[in-house]
């Protein structure tokens, strides 16, 4: 009975995660025209990096070996994404971001060998009819969506990493706030080491005083809770929750990125938009029904 209720407050963390996530990219577009992927990155993880430093206090080797890996892992999947996003609308971003769905279970059975019920392959094809009906295809593929899809993979890296972490330190869990404040630093250091090494440096903190009240509140916003905050709970999470059924959970991501921009910007979903969410809705409900010996990793 415990493990069940344990189960669930993981898969509704996963959810706060991406809902958190979907109400990001209007934010990243907002500073995606002040600002360039690397820059959004650092100010965001240094960010999350102060507010997580004093968790590094008492830190394990293995949460730090794990962070580390993770926020390798993470950094590339978020540079690619927001280089994706200033090439693209947010729409498209989040859709071919939303592919995990589909990727993760594919590289599952490539890389680690792994089988799965028909449950979880009718889910995926839900949820990926599901986005498909949400994807408004108003311009051809470009350059940024190539760079989405290859941060998708990445991405998906990072999920069965996080779920081969939780496997492996079983024995003795890893406390996700301190992998949470090792992946900010990662990020962070990450990001200032290639924007000493494109010649930029620092300097370009000055603008940072024309950017208006908007701007910051979207910066704060990505730097507290959608990093700070995010990354731990997500940690949390999968280490309860397995990478197919998580990625299953973000793929309502495109579901809530329509629902902050019609909140926001004032773009509506349509009919087939909504039909769209509702498939996925319903791919979350039929990736539960597998019997619950198939749920252990």
């Amino acid at each position: 009975m415990r493990s069940e209720r344990g189960g669930l407050l993981a898969m509704l963390a996963l959810l706060i995660v991406t809902v958190v996530w979907g109400t990001t990219f209007p934010a990243m577009k907002l500073l995606s025209a002040q600002l360039d992927a690397l820059q959004i990155i650092w100010l965001r993880f240094a960010i999350a990096s102060l507010v997580l430093a004093p968790l590094w206090h008492g830190m394990r080797g293995p949460e730090r070996a794990w962070g580390g890996l993770l926020g390798v892992l993470l950094f590339v999947a978020f540079w690619l994404q927001i280089e994706g996003l200033t090439r693209t609308s947010s729409n498209r971003n989040a859709f071919v971001t939303g592919l995990n769905v589909l990727v993760v279970p594919l590289l599952a059975m490539l890389v680690l060998r792994r089988r799965y019920g028909w449950h979880l392959w009718a889910a995926c094809a839900l949820a990926c009819a599901g986005m498909a009906l949400m994807f408004r295809a108003d311009a051809p593929w470009n350059f940024g969506d190539t760079l989405t899809l290859v941060s998708t993979l990445f991405y998906a890296l990072y999920v069965l990493a996080l779920e081969e972490c939780a496997r492996r330190t079983a024995a003795q869990p890893l406390r996700a706030t301190r992998m949470a404040a090792v992946q900010a630093g990662v990020m962070c250091a990450a990001a200032t080491a290639l924007l000493l090494a494109r010649g930029s440096g620092l300097g370009w903190l000055a603008s940072l005083g024309r950017l208006d009240a908007t701007s910051w509140g979207a910066l704060l916003y990505l730097g507290l809770v959608a990093s700070a905050l995010v990354v731990s709970l997500q940690a949390w999470g999968q280490q309860r929750v397995d990478a197919v059924r998580s990625a299953i959970v973000y793929g309502l991501e495109p579901v809530f990125a329509a629902l902050a921009a019609w909140a926001l910007l004032g773009e509506r979903l349509g009919w087939t938009g909504s039909a769209g969410a509702a498939l996925i809705v319903a791919a979350l409900v039929l990736s539960q029904l597998q019997s619950p010996s198939s749920r252990k990793f």
